[in-house]
C-alpha cells in the first residue's frame, strides 16, 4: 500500500464535498467570526504574557461544540472523530498534522461558557446574522415545549423530598463527590401518549402515562420562517403555560397572532397577551364533563394546522441532533439546549439559503 500524499487527501475531501458534506456548506453558509466578540468576552483569557501554552482559537472550539451537537457526541468521541474525520478536520481548518483538543479541553472550554452565562449571547447573536440576511420574524409566533431526557437518579424517597423542597439531602453534606454527580435541578413528571389499538381491534379506555425524569424545552418559533426566536429551559414538571409570561413572546415579530395547546390557556395568559398587544390563537379546552361544542371544535382545527409547525422543531432536534442532556445540573442543561437551538437554527439558515438560491 502506498504512503498517502498531499493530492490524494484532496482527491477524498472533494469526493466528500460530492457526496454532500453538510460542515462545508455550514462553512459557506454560517459567518462562525461572527460569535468571536461573545466568545473573547466569555472566556477572558490572559494575553499570554506569563507564558504557557497558548489557549486554542475560541471560534475553532465553538465549532467542536457545534459538531458535538449536531452528531450528539461525547467529549471523548468529539476528540476520536476530530482524529478520525477528514470532514471534521477541514471544518475546522486542521490539518493532518496540527494538534486537535483532548476530551478535557473541550470539556473545559464548555464549562468556562456556561459558567460566564455565554450561551443567551451566542443565541442572540445567531438571531442578529438571520435577521440581517433578511429573516425576520414574521406572521405571528408558535409556542410550545417538550421534555428532554437526562440520566436518572436513584434517589430515596427522603432525598426526593428535600429536593422538592430546595434542600441539600443531609446524607450529601459531607459527600462533595456524591453532591456533584446528583442532579439537583432535574424532575420527574408523567408523559402521556396516545394509547395503541390492542392486537383484538380494541383500544384502551385511556392513554398511557409513562414516568420521565429530565428537563423541559421552552421554545417560541415565528410562523414565517420557523426559526426559534425565544426559548427557555425549565425541570421537566415546570408549566407550560406559566413560562409565556416569562419572556417567551417576542414583541419584534411583524404580527400580533399567537398560537399554542390548551396548555397555555389562562385567565392570566390571556389578560397578560392582551395587554401587551398579543391577539391569542391558543385552543379552547373542553368544557369539564360536557361535550366539545361545534364551533370551537372547528377552531381548534383550524388553528392546530398553524401550530403543528412547531413540533417540526421538536422532531428535527431529537431525530437528527438526538437532543439529550448528558450533564448535571440546569446551568449546564441549559447551555446544551441552547446550543442545541443555535444549531437548529443554523440548519434551518442552511436550508432556506438552499431553497432561495434554487428558486
Amino acid at each position: 500500500m502506498k504512503q498517502p500524499g498531499f493530492f490524494d487527501v484532496e482527491e477524498r475531501l472533494a469526493r466528500l464535498s460530492g457526496l454532500g458534506d453538510q460542515l462545508e456548506a455550514f462553512s459557506r453558509t454560517v459567518d462562525f467570526e461572527a460569535f468571536r466578540p461573545d466568545l473573547d468576552k466569555a472566556l477572558a483569557y490572559s494575553d499570554g504574557s506569563k507564558g504557557g501554552r497558548p489557549p486554542f482559537d475560541p471560534v475553532l472550539m465553538f465549532k467542536i461544540l457545534v459538531i458535538q451537537t449536531l452528531n450528539n457526541l461525547s467529549d471523548e468521541r468529539t476528540e476520536y472523530l476530530i482524529n478520525d474525520r477528514l470532514s471534521f478536520m477541514r471544518f475546522l481548518g486542521l490539518g493532518l498534522s496540527d494538534r486537535v483538543p483532548d476530551a478535557k479541553t473541550v470539556w473545559l472550554y464548555q464549562k468556562r461558557l456556561t459558567q460566564a452565562g455565554a450561551i443567551d449571547g451566542l443565541f442572540n447573536r445567531f438571531d442578529a446574522t438571520l435577521r440581517n440576511a433578511g429573516y425576520l420574524p414574521m406572521s405571528g409566533q408558535i409556542l410550545d415545549a417538550t421534555l428532554v431526557a437526562a440520566p436518572k437518579q436513584r434517589n430515596t424517597n427522603a432525598e426526593k423530598a428535600d429536593l422538592r423542597a430546595g434542600r441539600i439531602p443531609e446524607d450529601w453534606q459531607d459527600k462533595p463527590a456524591k453532591r456533584s454527580h446528583k442532579d439537583r435541578h432535574a424532575r420527574w413528571t408523567l408523559k402521556f401518549t396516545k394509547a395503541k389499538r390492542q392486537d383484538d381491534g380494541t383500544m384502551p379506555s385511556s392513554d398511557l402515562a409513562i414516568p420521565f425524569f429530565g428537563y423541559k424545552s421552552h421554545v417560541s418559533i415565528d410562523r414565517k420562517y420557523r426559526f426559534i426566536r425565544k426559548w427557555k429551559t425549565t425541570h421537566a414538571a415546570a408549566s407550560d403555560g406559566a413560562r409565556l409570561r416569562e419572556g417567551l413572546l417576542d414583541k419584534t415579530n411583524t404580527a400580533s397572532s399567537v398560537w399554542a395547546d390548551t396548555a397555555y390557556r389562562s385567565k392570566d395568559n390571556e389578560d397578560f397577551m392582551e395587554k401587551q398587544g398579543f391577539v391569542s390563537k391558543v385552543h379552547r379546552k373542553k368544557p369539564h364533563l360536557k361535550p366539545m361544542p361545534r364551533h370551537i371544535q372547528k377552531s381548534n382545527a383550524g388553528k392546530s394546522v398553524i401550530r403543528s409547525r412547531v413540533e417540526h422543531v421538536f422532531a428535527d432536534q431529537k431525530s437528527q441532533t438526538g437532543l439529550f442532556i448528558r450533564t448535571v445540573g440546569i446551568t449546564r442543561a441549559t447551555m446544551r439546549i441552547g446550543l442545541a437551538n443555535i444549531v437548529y437554527n443554523m440548519r434551518r439558515f442552511l436550508f432556506l439559503e438552499r431553497l432561495n438560491a434554487s428558486a
